[in-house]
């Protein structure tokens, strides 16, 4: 038979003689209700004394792992991620020899006249 710890068995591990009241599960709270764009509800409780500014617009939803807003009418897009590119395409976007050079002249005035020469 496996025996572990000295807890009684069927007793909450750090019950002690202090109600649930001591130990802060009744203090006011406030419910905040934040919705991702795929309309999943996410309640999310606050201490009854915090302002307004520090309770944050949006949260991660746990149901999607999308952004969640507060405004239920309008919730935060999903990204949309960017296309693959092959390289290719990063080819095609490089730039020309004469920009590339031009670039670089701009740059060593920039840093010689910034040095005083």
């Amino acid at each position: 038979m496996a025996t572990g710890g000295n807890a009684i068995r069927g007793s909450r591990v750090g019950a002690g003689p202090m109600g649930e009241q001591d130990h802060g599960f009744h203090a006011d709270r406030v419910a905040v209700s934040y919705w991702d764009a795929l309309g999943n509800e996410t309640v999310r409780y606050f201490a009854a004394g915090v302002p307004d500014e520090e309770i944050p617009e949006t949260i991660d939803s746990p149901h999607s792992g999308l952004p969640a807003g507060r405004d239920k009418e309008n919730p935060p897009m999903i990204a949309k991620p960017e296309p693959y590119k092959t390289h290719l395409a990063y080819v095609k976007e490089r730039r020309t020899e004469e920009e590339a050079v031009s670039l670089l002249d701009d740059a060593l005035a920039a840093l010689r006249e910034r040095r005083g020469q």
